[in-house]
């Protein structure tokens, strides 16, 4: 379906003769985009040729997708005006600002909660379905080096406009920022056991928009403002954590975005160096290992001095991983090496944050594995992969399921078939068991992996129990 313009819609050609992309060549990246999300397109060139020359304007998810398809060969994000079709986006910018004043800061954190909610409601995706694809690690560069020139706001103190009785603002206190702080400590365990996209796990946004929403529109001291805004930015981060755990990454984008700019308001600055962490993750996930070495060492930079020795010690197991997925050797065990010793620094009466619960010498132990997997040192992970699965894991469930398989990719690149489809075996069930699109995709890589020997019968046994688990939507 398409309705009409006035006139050819002159912004999209110019665009697309910026970008060096044919007619026939959007209508094929629009339709794969869109296959990604669940959706059967057909476009072809003859429909490209109505978008520009007649200004036909493609309905539903369409316009976002043809954002995002010109926006991954400009290597930026592309917003629907700069393509004349604003008019068919009900949001084009959500998210992605990191505004200076605080009072502002405040409107975008929370039009995105409300924008979570008005997408599932409408049915078909919601909104992260339209927003297919839109991941652009450039998206990241202004709100990173706005944090690291200005860390804190002088002051956040909020006096809301409003009348007594029903409706009023809220005036906020330490109670109600204590709520917060156990609804994102018992989010954290949700995810760590059953994935992100657990029930329990999905209930974070709503949790955003029904709780955290009304309380930052309230009115409170700077004290209390500045715990209110760490806790939303724990929520916040989480709810980007669990997004990117599904697959959702332009949804993580727009929530890491929004919980660095909470963390400033909040003057945490290990919290934000947490989830420039988490931004890093993600680009080197994504594969933009160089975007995500200088995310992790913005981490860094700010919190010297500041943070405790385990915190430092992962935001530079973090830079590991992005050196290695940028294939240097030689800078990612650099910041393994540092990452150790400041682990070895690290004491049990250190006031570490709570967010870091999870970190100890077993999570350092499967990331160092992850690195030298990328670098394909196969002995290397081994060693650290063993380690990695000494410790019981019934709270960190999806863990130990990554680590399997990363253990079966070593036995396998070490010529080990037999340990490679045991562990991939045992990587299966735990999979099974927990609703994470990451922990899938690792999975679909080792049965990629084991395509050249699906002749042996213990591979092809493997591929049988797996199907259940790839054919389930991410």
């Amino acid at each position: 379906m398409s309705r009409e313009q006035r006139g050819p819609n002159e912004k999209l050609g110019a665009v697309l003769a910026l970008a060096g992309i044919s007619n026939a060549g959007l209508a094929r990246r629009v339709n794969d985009l869109g296959a990604q999300r669940g959706l059967t397109l057909r476009y072809d060139k003859t429909s490209v040729a109505r978008w520009v020359s007649k200004g036909m304007v493609p309905q539903g998810a369409a316009p976002h997708l043809i954002a995002a398809a010109i926006g991954q060969k400009l290597g930026r994000p592309v917003p629907l005006h700069e393509i004349g079709l604003a008019d068919a986006d009900p949001a084009p910018e959500v998210g992605l600002a990191f505004p200076r004043d605080v009072s502002q800061a405040v409107k975008s954190a929370t039009e995105l909660y409300r924008l979570d909610l008005a997408g599932r409601r409408a049915g078909s995706g919601g909104i992260w379905q339209s927003l297919a694809g839109s991941f652009a690690v450039t998206a990241y560069a202004t709100p990173a080096s706005r944090w690291l020139i200005t860390p804190a706001d002088s002051s956040v103190a909020r006096e809301a406009a409003g009348t007594e009785g029903p409706g009023a603002p809220i005036k906020v206190g330490h109670s109600d920022v204590r709520k917060l702080r156990e609804a994102a400590e018992d989010a954290r365990r949700w995810d760590s056991k059953y994935g992100g996209g657990d029930w329990r796990s999905s209930m974070v946004p709503e949790c955003l928009r029904v709780e955290a929403a009304p309380l930052l529109l309230g009115s409170y001291s700077d004290e209390v403002g500045r715990a209110l805004f760490g806790a939303s930015a724990e929520l916040t981060r989480l709810a980007g954590w669990m997004a990117f755990d599904t697959g959702q990454q332009e949804a993580a984008q727009r929530y890491y975005i929004q919980a660095l700019r909470l963390a400033r308001a909040a003057a945490d600055v290990p919290l934000g160096g947490y989830v420039l962490a988490s931004m890093s993750l993600q680009a080197t996930y994504r594969g933009f290992g160089d975007e995500g070495v200088d995310l992790a060492q913005a981490a860094l930079e700010r919190n010297r001095g500041l943070a405790t020795a385990r915190t430092m010690s992962f935001f530079r197991l973090v830079e590991a991983r992005a050196h290695a997925r940028a294939g240097d050797a030689q800078a990612a065990g650099a910041a393994l090496k540092a990452a150790e010793g400041w682990l070895e620094r690290s004491r049990e009466g250190d006031n570490d944050p709570t967010w870091l619960g999870f970190y100890g010498y077993d999570r350092f132990a499967a990331d160092a594995a992850e690195c030298y997997r990328d670098l394909k040192a196969p002995r290397q992970v081994r060693r650290f992969t063993e380690q990695a699965l000494s410790k019981p894991t019934e709270e960190f469930v999806r863990s130990h399921g990554l680590r399997l398989v990363v253990s079966a990719v070593a036995e396998l690149e070490s010529g080990n078939l037999d340990a490679a489809c045991e562990q991939g075996v045992r990587a299966v069930e735990v999979a099974g068991r927990i609703s994470s699109a990451r922990t899938t995709e690792y999975v679909k890589d080792l049965l990629h992996r084991l395509e050249p020997y699906g002749d042996e019968p213990r591979v092809a046994e493997l591929r049988e129990r797996a199907r259940p688990l790839l054919m389930t939507p991410a």
